[in-house]
């Protein structure tokens, strides 16, 4: 796509099996991606070689690690945030440390990243999208029994987005969060070996919307929480 073609875009959570397909279908579109990973180090082949640069030991949750990542970036096109956690758990088996866990990993990264993705935006002075990560549960939350912490992290996580579109509405600034159902991953198929896997949607599919996305020259659907549930 020729908007994406030498356009440069941070992925947040890039080491996972979805920021991968993101960041692989990005790169096949042209674009140089940036990585923050918490990880102190990540594999040479973990990524398509060439446009894909990762700065390791950025924990997502710190305000300065973040602010001082941002500030070393040129001028980008786009942010996504994918970066997240998820707890199973019961309300009996959740502590406050549970639901402090799933704030910092859902909310507390994607809020940091966003606000400095905004000032890196208006500095260059041309716009750009944000894509957030919710679930399906942030939408029906009657699906987040047994998972209430993460569900209420993941439902600010879709609050936020709409109210920050709305902030941004008259900057040429696309906010906008998908929610996918269970993504089918090798760890999500180990863990629930029993399941529907041909229900799930794949990695590969999110990332085609997401490019999709990306490739957009109006902000025509900021404030948009778009349900990505394959056949579930």
């Amino acid at each position: 796509m020729r908007a994406l073609h030498d356009s440069h875009v941070v992925i947040t959570g890039a080491t996972g099996a979805l920021g991968r397909a993101v960041s692989q279908a990005l790169v096949e579109a042209g674009a140089h991606c940036h990585v923050p990973a918490i990880e102190t180090s990540v594999p040479a082949d973990l990524f398509p070689a060439g446009k894909v640069s990762v700065t390791t030991g950025i924990d997502l949750s710190d305000e300065a690690a973040v602010a001082g990542f941002y500030a070393k970036l040129p001028p980008l096109h786009a942010v996504v945030n994918i970066a997240g956690g998820f707890a199973w758990a019961p309300i009996a088996d959740s502590p406050l440390k549970v639901l402090q866990q799933q704030l910092s990993m859902n909310l507390v990264s994607c809020v940091l990243s966003c606000r400095e993705a905004v000032a890196n935006f208006r500095k260059a002075g041309h716009g750009g999208h944000i894509v957030n990560i919710s679930a399906r549960p942030a939408l029906n939350p009657r699906q987040g029994a047994g998972m209430t912490a993460y569900t209420a992290s993941k439902a600010a996580v879709a609050a936020f987005t709409v109210a920050l579109a709305e902030e941004l509405k008259g900057e040429n600034i696309s906010v906008i969060a998908l929610a996918p159902s269970t993504i089918d991953t090798p760890t999500n198929r180990a863990d629930m070996p029993k399941a529907n896997h041909a229900s799930w949607v794949t990695p590969t599919a999110i990332a085609k919307v997401i490019v999709a996305q990306l490739g957009l020259s109006d902000p025509v659907n900021s404030g948009a929480l778009i349900p990505v549930y394959g056949k579930a």
